[in-house]
């Protein structure tokens, strides 16, 4: 339980084996004891606060519902421009502001790095919810989980990543915590949208294999998992571009009717054309059991963040 301590939640690279599996195990628990109906009040008179800079759905709302489900308050910042945000406030005093009223902080900011440098100006615990295009770690931790879950292990699986690789924050982080399983990767996107050089060259200097490809059909037939992603359009700042891009990758009934195996698919939601409706009744598609398995490991985490047994 100590693991997490006290401690800030900013980076995938932060987690070892040992660390993902206590929390996997703790998640575990919450999940049960919520099917139980169970009533929880570990976190009794703690306040999480809650400041999105970017639109958000599942992440604020289950971190906000982790939080009730144990027994804590919830604040939030509301509208950017129904805060100090709007009068020209700098994200460290609004961090030290709201540190005043919590005892945690979830943040999402759209500037990479924006966690860390709220994480140096206040005492509390921060936990990233999203910096930029750069890291998601509960989102990385909620997708192994619901791996775990679907595939009943994390060994030497083949993963395909498709969609936005260069922007996808989600897909940056879980391949740091896969990357501790020995996972072979691939890398399915338009040229303009492959994954950092810095983030593939990292994997494969620890050993991993890693297939950059442009042909997703192949690549699904290779592995056992697909983590879809949409074209972010909130990235480019030449639309035409976007235009160029969307809809490289389209996961339909008829592209899995092609394949004799089962294959779980997991996107991190929002999806907007990437994964066609016929494909919600299809047995391996996992990713709203993914949004639900996100309350029971953001439990875990604020659970473990206050050094609090269950």
């Amino acid at each position: 339980m100590g693991i997490l301590k006290g401690k800030d939640i900013l980076h995938g690279n932060q987690f070892s084996r040992k660390d993902i599996e206590e929390i996997i195990k703790m998640a575990s628990h919450f999940e049960k004891g919520l099917k139980k109906k169970n009533s929880l009040t570990l976190l009794k008179g703690k306040i999480l606060a809650t400041l999105f800079f970017e639109p958000s759905t599942r992440t604020r709302l289950s971190f906000e519902t982790a939080m009730q489900r144990l027994g804590g308050g919830v604040v939030s910042l509301g509208s950017v421009e129904s805060s100090s945000v709007a009068k020209g406030e700098t994200l460290t005093d609004t961090v030290r502001t709201v540190s005043q009223y919590a005892d945690v902080i979830v943040i999402r900011h759209p500037r990479t790095g924006s966690a860390k440098e709220a994480a140096d100006a206040v005492p509390i615990p921060i936990i990233n919810a999203g910096d930029g295009t750069g890291q998601h770690p509960t989102q990385a931790l909620l997708d192994i989980y619901t791996i775990k879950k679907e595939l009943g292990s994390l060994k030497d699986l083949n993963i395909s990543m498709v969609g936005d690789l260069k922007n996808g924050r989600t897909v940056h982080t879980l391949v740091e915590l896969l990357s501790l399983y020995q996972a072979r990767f691939y890398f399915v996107s338009p040229d303009l949208l492959r994954m950092p050089e810095e983030i593939t060259s990292n994997l494969r200097g620890k050993g991993m294999e890693v297939i950059e490809t442009g042909d997703m059909a192949e690549a699904a037939r290779a592995s056992d998992l697909i983590y879809m992603t949409r074209v972010q359009k909130e990235r480019f700042g030449d639309l035409s571009e976007y235009e160029r891009v969307k809809g490289s990758y389209i996961i339909n009934k008829a592209f899995l009717d092609q394949f004799k195996k089962k294959i779980t698919i997991l996107h991190p939601l929002p999806r907007v054309d990437e994964i066609s409706a016929d494909v919600d009744e299809y047995p391996g598609a996992a990713y709203f059991r993914q949004v639900r398995n996100g309350v029971f490991v953001r439990m875990a985490l604020l659970s473990m963040v206050f050094g609090r047994t269950p």
